[in-house]
């Protein structure tokens, strides 16, 4: 995506440090945990959290140094998703397309800088949005019009999959205009005729706020224009990392689902009748399930690491304004590679997750606890896009050298 070019702004004294932000981090993963599994029994939206990243100016991470921002990298993004994912996985999902919009930015800004999105950015503004809409024939199909009405235009639609959106002070919504063409507007999600719907209904993930926008004649002015550009090198970059972010809040879930798991045992917990220990914490068996548990979370982080020091590269090469034909095999093996994290650590993720309630007996399945919604989003995640088709491509590659799919910038 690429909004019109602006000034770029002058730094900003006051903006975080990478260094900072990490250091805030371990507190703010502490203050959003801590209600977790209270706010997805009651089902209620996580708007203090977000009150919260914007307090500790997460959404500034990938703003570079020489912008006035912390200059985080991509390894950096995944890593902070992953922590907050382990606090709340509902969380860390909600920030996609605010990482997928910085992103873009940043890697525009070698040859389109774009001193608006920065400054917003670094005000400590969240950006969200939707594409997808659920009432056309194919998920691809875009109802949403935006038609010209005097020196202004109209943006009238209904949108699904708002991912973030609730949480947001900026949308991003896709429409086809007059011409036919595809493009999309961004626009404050608090402007007339914008209302964000409460209606997601997936059994996991519930409050990520991932339900409906309608757009009743919105007023769009032609500087909040932009056309959409998914098969662009940094297109099918920033679509790859989608997916692993989506990967990453998984593996938050996984780090959540352990943390859990062994406050359970030490805390709740009662020894088995045929246990030859006095307390859970001192029972071989559990001492192993934790001990796998441990294990199969250790190799999700793996997993996801190696594919964001990968994505990391891609980013370089494209910041660094290296040829297409240098940057087109490091996007397609960072495709693949993402690919392959993803089979992996999905199935390890499950694993896991499932895995927790072998450390109690009834007591473990009680909805005080709520271990079961890790598992639940878990699962949700992994649903947005099929690991089987993910796996297929892969195969295809491997056999036939095709890169169809790699290249179209929406799935990988």
């Amino acid at each position: 995506m690429a909004l019109h070019a602006q000034l770029l702004p002058e730094p900003i004294p006051t903006a975080p440090t990478l260094q900072s932000i990490y250091a805030a981090l371990p507190d703010l993963v502490l203050r959003i945990r801590e209600d977790a599994a209270r706010r997805d029994r009651e089902r209620i939206l996580p708007f203090e959290p977000f009150d919260w990243i914007r307090e500790a100016r997460i959404g500034t991470l990938l703003v570079p140094v020489e912008y006035g921002g912390p200059g985080g990298k991509v390894t950096d993004y995944i890593e902070v998703i992953r922590q907050l994912g382990a606090g709340d996985s509902n969380v860390a999902h909600a920030l996609r397309s605010h990482f997928n919009f910085a992103e873009s930015i940043v890697l525009r800004s070698l040859l389109q800088p774009d001193g608006l999105a920065f400054e917003r950015l670094l005000s400590g503004a969240i950006f969200a949005g939707a594409h997808t809409e659920n009432q056309t024939k194919h998920p691809i199909d875009i109802g949403t019009t935006l038609t010209r009405a005097g020196d202004h235009y109209i943006l009238h639609g209904r949108k699904h999959y708002a991912t973030g959106t609730a949480f947001a002070d900026y949308g991003s919504f896709s429409a086809v205009n007059e011409e036919g063409e595809a493009v999309f507007v961004m626009i404050p999600t608090d402007r007339e005729g914008v209302t964000v719907l409460d209606d997601w209904d997936g059994m996991g993930q519930r409050l990520t706020a991932s339900g409906g926008v309608v757009l009743d004649h919105v007023r769009v002015e032609p500087e909040e224009i932009g056309t959409r550009d998914l098969s662009t090198l940094i297109g099918r970059h920033t679509s790859t990392l989608r997916q692993l972010h989506l990967a990453a809040s998984a593996a938050g879930a996984v780090a959540g689902a352990l943390a859990d798991a062994q406050d359970y045992v030490l805390e709740h917990a009662r020894a088995a009748n045929h246990s030859h220990a006095r307390f859970a914490r001192d029972d071989l068996f559990v001492q192993k399930v934790l001990g796998d548990v441990s294990a199969l979370a250790y190799g999700v982080d793996a997993a996801i690491r190696a594919a964001a020091l990968e994505q990391e590269g891609v980013a370089t090469a494209i910041l660094e304004g290296r040829p297409n034909d240098e940057v087109e095999p490091l996007v397609i093996q960072a495709a693949l590679n993402g690919a392959r994290a993803q089979l992996v650590s999905g199935q390890l993720a499950l694993e896991a997750a499932g895995k927790i309630f072998e450390l109690g007996g009834g007591s473990a399945t009680s909805s005080r606890f709520n271990l079961d919604r890790h598992w639940r989003n878990i699962r949700t995640v992994l649903n947005h896009n099929p690991l089987n088709h993910k796996a297929r491509v892969i195969g295809d590659y491997m056999l036939n050298g095709t890169t169809t799919h790699l290249e179209e910038g929406r799935v990988f």
